[in-house]
């Protein structure tokens, strides 16, 4: 098969058309005949060998980790999977070679999605990793509720477009930062749009005079740091690039370094990663609030027997892969399962 891979890390040109080998199909994996794939910042981040440390790395890599194409082959123990069938995966493994800069593309059945017929190629492809960001930031990482208002940042970009997108689906009213050039855009997507820089907490309290409910952080930084004061209480903010930023600001002490590699399914440079922190009540609490300590969601085999994590969650991403992380707890009472 025809795939672009590199035989070493570096910059844009160790990346090179090569012939390979066809991947293999486990038991419980299909083989896509790609005809779209995902282009992802972390694809560079493979491409340079930030991940190498996180997670193993065999030669000649193929990078990629979004495809949406037609199964050519599946494996013997797969079941509701037939070929001919369209689909689209978020095609993040345990070790890194069988990208989805390829013709052909090995998967797990766990990472699939049917395409919606409505959906061209290149569309379907771009939405995997994106699209689970989005979703799980919002309803794993700030359990967004109807009626609710959410300010998203920087969005008018990939995550950020189908962030909002995903908030008035849930029944919120989303207000995102974008440059003026992107406002109609976001008009056109039921947002309303406020713009970067000086007065930017003036402009969002003149839409939502009491604060806003969450917020979707997308840019980390001083935009983040800004943001808390619009918060309303208790102060509710998930970040895919600044958690230290949102533990810091919280005053909330973690367990585990601040980074997105701290997650055993969210390497350096994905954009799985959401923090949170909420505040504790207001009022006095008759229990004493949970200590602030970060700690990542349970991966698949410990949900397995831990019976507080025995319920289904839509988007699986990958097998347990790209939970969100959190801090503290929600008004000072224990989460509900």
């Amino acid at each position: 098969m025809r795939a672009m891979a590199l035989r070493r890390y570096g910059g844009p040109e160790v990346l090179e058309e090569m012939d390979l080998p066809e991947p293999r199909v486990g038991p419980d994996s299909v083989l896509i005949r790609a005809r779209a794939a995902g282009v992802n910042p972390v694809d560079y981040k493979v491409r340079e060998g930030r991940l190498d440390e996180r997670i193993p790395s065999h030669f000649p890599l193929v990078p990629g980790w979004d495809v949406a194409g037609v199964i050519e082959r599946v494996g013997p123990a797969v079941r509701g999977w037939a070929p001919g069938d369209e689909v689209m995966a978020y095609n993040r493994q345990d070790h890194l070679q069988w990208g989805t800069y390829a013709e052909l593309v090995s998967a797990p059945t766990r990472t699939l999605a049917r395409k919606p017929a409505s959906v061209d190629w290149e569309a379907a492809a771009a939405l995997p990793l994106a699209g689970l960001t989005a979703y799980q930031a919002l309803t794993e990482g700030l359990e967004l509720a109807p009626g609710e208002t959410v300010l998203v940042h920087a969005a008018a970009g990939g995550v950020g477009s189908m962030a909002v997108q995903i908030a008035r689906i849930l029944g919120a009213e989303a207000t995102g930062t974008a440059s003026p050039a992107n406002h109609d855009y976001l008009r056109s997507l039921w947002t309303h749009p406020v713009a970067y820089g000086d007065g930017l907490a003036e402009r969002v309290r003149a839409l939502h005079p009491a604060g806003v409910d969450a917020v979707l952080d997308l840019v980390g930084g001083e935009t983040l740091q800004g943001s808390l004061e619009l918060l309303r209480l208790p102060h509710r903010v998930a970040s895919i690039v600044d958690p230290a930023g949102v533990a810091s600001s919280a005053g909330a002490t973690c367990s585990s370094p601040p980074t997105p590699s701290s997650s055993p399914s969210s390497p350096p440079g994905s954009t799985k990663a959401a923090w949170r922190w909420r505040s504790p009540p207001a009022s006095p609490s008759p229990r004493p609030p949970r200590p602030s300590a970060c700690r990542p969601r349970a991966t698949s085999g410990e949900r397995s027997s831990s019976p507080s994590n025995r319920r289904a969650r839509v988007g699986d991403w990958a097998g347990g892969g790209g939970r969100p992380w959190r801090s503290g707890a929600r008004r000072g009472r224990p989460r509900r399962r």
